[in-house]
Parts: C-alpha cells; sequence; structure tokens
C-alpha cells in the first residue's frame, strides 16, 4: 500500500488553456479537503463547482475569463476540457486506483444518479430531464456540454441519470455533487489492488 502511495504522492495537476475564446487556469488536487477557489464569470457554474470540490473533497482552484458577451458556452466547455485534462493527469498511472464509482444522491425531490470508469476511453450517457432555459446565469443545455467536455479530456466512461426530480436546480446540483462521490470512489486506492485495475494490465 505504501509502495502504491509513493507513485502516486502528489495528486495534483495545474492547466492552463488559451484560445481566442476563452482563457482557463485550474488547479486540482484530488486528495485535499473540499477547498473551491472558483471565478469563471458564471454565477450558478460556479456554485455547482464549489459544489463539486466540497462534496468531492477536492481542493479545486479555477480562474476563468470568456466571451460572455456571447454567451455561456465557450467558458463552460473549456471549463469542462480543462478539468478533465487535470483529472487524467492526476490519477498518474492509476496504480491501486479502484477505477469505478458510484454514487445515487439524493437531492429534496431529485434523486440523480452517477457512475463512471476511469479507463482511458470516453464515452458519456447523459438522461437529466432539464424544463427551463436557464437556471440562473447558466443555459440549462451546457450542462450536458460540460459533462460531455470532462468525460472526454479525462477518458472516462461516465453515466449521469435522473431516477427523479421537477426543481431544475435540484436536478443539476444533484448531478455536481453525484459526480463528485462517484470520482472520489473511483479514485481511491484499495490496498487489494496490484498494478492497475484491469485484465488488459494497463489503463
Amino acid at each position: 500500500m505504501e509502495e502504491k502511495k509513493e507513485n502516486n504522492l502528489h495528486r495534483i495537476a495545474s492547466i492552463t488553456r488559451t484560445t481566442k475564446e476563452t482563457d482557463i487556469s485550474l488547479t486540482l488536487n484530488l486528495d485535499g479537503s473540499g477547498q473551491g477557489e472558483i471565478d469563471t464569470g458564471i454565477g450558478f457554474f460556479d456554485h455547482m463547482l464549489h459544489g463539486f470540490a466540497r462534496h468531492g473533497l477536492f481542493d479545486l482552484s479555477i480562474k476563468g475569463k470568456g466571451d460572455l458577451q456571447i454567451d455561456t458556452h465557450h467558458t463552460i466547455e473549456d471549463t469542462g476540457i480543462v478539468l478533465g485534462n487535470a483529472i487524467g493527469k492526476a490519477v498518474g498511472d492509476k496504480a491501486g486506483m479502484v477505477r469505478y464509482g458510484s454514487c445515487i444522491l439524493p437531492m429534496d425531490e431529485a434523486l440523480i444518479l452517477c457512475s463512471l470508469d476511469l479507463c482511458g476511453r470516453p464515452y458519456l450517457v447523459y438522461d437529466l430531464h432539464l424544463t427551463r432555459e436557464k437556471v440562473g446565469d447558466l443555459e440549462t443545455e451546457m450542462v450536458r456540454e460540460f459533462f460531455y467536455a470532462v468525460s472526454y479530456g479525462a477518458g472516462m466512461n461516465l453515466h449521469i441519470k435522473q431516477i427523479h426530480g421537477s426543481n431544475n436546480h435540484h436536478i443539476i446540483e444533484g448531478a455536481f455533487k453525484a459526480f463528485a462521490k462517484a470520482l472520489d470512489e473511483a479514485t481511491r486506492w484499495d490496498e487489494r489492488i496490484t498494478g492497475v485495475l484491469s485484465t488488459k494490465g494497463s489503463l
């Protein structure tokens, strides 16, 4: 167990992505305590990312500037890409890591399932039923785009499903928190695992 931890002592990743549309700087510590310093210029999105950090017990710092005079699309999508890349970098060689994580999370009337596999093969199955165009300053169609970008940036098989729910705020927040809990589970070590958890010998 100590050897596995030695190989993955610093599960921290810092990534900057700059385009003509956005400038995103992000640092992720998978073994943090739930601290978040987040400013993307999109209030409700920042609130969701704070919840992700807190409930996953990740330390997350994000400073993002984007062309919000157009809409939120580029800022949210690029933040997802950078967060996904940071997850992929922070997990390192994945030796001793559980790899799979799942959570069914209740939030008032909403019940959200998130299940993921840090397998290196990106795929998103998204099944949230949002009925409003916006929650706060967040276009609700961007929730799917964010999780799509994260899954492909991280090389992650990601399933997010709404079991119950009618309040759009609760549904979205439940999805972010369930994702955090599932990722926290998937990135834990298990002393019974030798190398990576795969019959192929690599992920």
